[in-house]
């Protein structure tokens, strides 16, 4: 339980609604802004305005999946007010408190940094990243259902990348009925990616394992898919880009070629955000627990 836990919620989308549900269900004091268009109630929360009075006295701030904009500017979907996070603000958390949000721009780590306040990016955590993978992998399934004329079983689909993401959408695909060819850097994913029945090559061979791919899924964050790539790969190639933005595909010449590719990061918020919800409010009550058993046994 956390009684007695002093919660400041701000901004966010449907995945906040379940982080809210689990705080408010372990008795939290959960007070939250950026809710006021939200047509269904907050059982057991409290809707504030935004006011730098909210910052005082508070355990944790739990902040959106992108954090803020490089301007402070907090992305809330159920309202149509601006929430700007200031140095002042920030100023007025307590020192035990931490900040959270699923990964931070330089404007709020450059803030905390300054106040000395603990950040924590959720996405930067092996547990989250794996299991967000799940509805990352089934979104993109979707998206490549969705824009092809060919079903995915007997099809040559490339992924590249095997991190958290590759891996369970390589392996997604594979029980999908797919041959997956895998771009891989270090050898022992080389090693890993063989084992498990999938096709492994280098990233630097990519450009001479791109002529006869149906579905190309990216998860590096960096311009790996260029023109030079995009040119030789067959015409009916669907290029969906996983990583986070700006992708890792060159989506100016794609189009020039005809070719059709797709930036799509933040898919478990889209997809499936009740689940994704879950999984940020798991990883956060243990968090936020941990950090309040630490405190009093201090």
């Amino acid at each position: 339980m956390l009684t007695g836990v002093q919660i400041l919620l701000l901004g966010g989308d449907a995945r906040q609604l379940e982080v809210i549900r689990k705080f408010t269900e372990l008795d939290a004091t959960v007070t939250v802004s950026g809710f006021d268009g939200l047509h269904s109630s907050l059982d057991g929360a409290v809707q504030a305005e935004f006011d730098e009075s909210l910052f005082d006295d508070i355990d944790a701030l739990l902040l959106p999946a992108v954090g803020t904009d490089d301007n402070g500017f907090i992305h809330a979907v159920f309202s149509d007010r601006q929430m700007q996070l200031e140095d002042r603000h920030i100023a007025r958390l307590p020192k035990h408190c931490k900040v959270y949000a699923g990964m931070a721009r330089p404007y709020l780590r450059e803030l905390c940094e300054k106040h000395q306040i603990g950040l924590i990016e959720l996405f930067d955590r092996d547990d989250v990243a794996i299991y967000n993978s799940i509805p990352t992998a089934e979104g993109a399934i979707m998206m490549a259902i969705q824009n092809t004329d060919i079903t995915i079983h007997g099809s040559t689909s490339m992924v590249l990348g095997f991190g958290r993401t590759g891996f369970t959408m390589a392996r997604t695909l594979q029980s999908l009925g797919a041959k997956v060819l895998i771009g891989v850097r270090r050898s022992e994913h080389f090693a890993r990616a063989a084992e498990m029945g999938f096709t492994p090559f280098y990233t630097s061979q990519l450009l001479q394992n791109t002529g006869n791919i149906d579905l190309l899924f990216n998860t590096i964050p960096t311009m790996i898919v260029t023109a030079q790539i995009i040119a030789n790969l067959p015409s009916r190639t669907v290029i969906i880009d996983l990583a986070s933005k700006p992708g890792g595909t060159d989506f100016r010449f794609a189009e020039k070629r005809g070719i059709k590719a797709i930036l799509a990061p933040g898919l478990p918020g889209i997809v499936a955000p009740k689940t994704a919800g879950r999984i940020i409010a798991d990883c956060l009550t243990q968090l936020i627990t941990d950090d309040s058993i630490k405190r009093g046994n201090g």
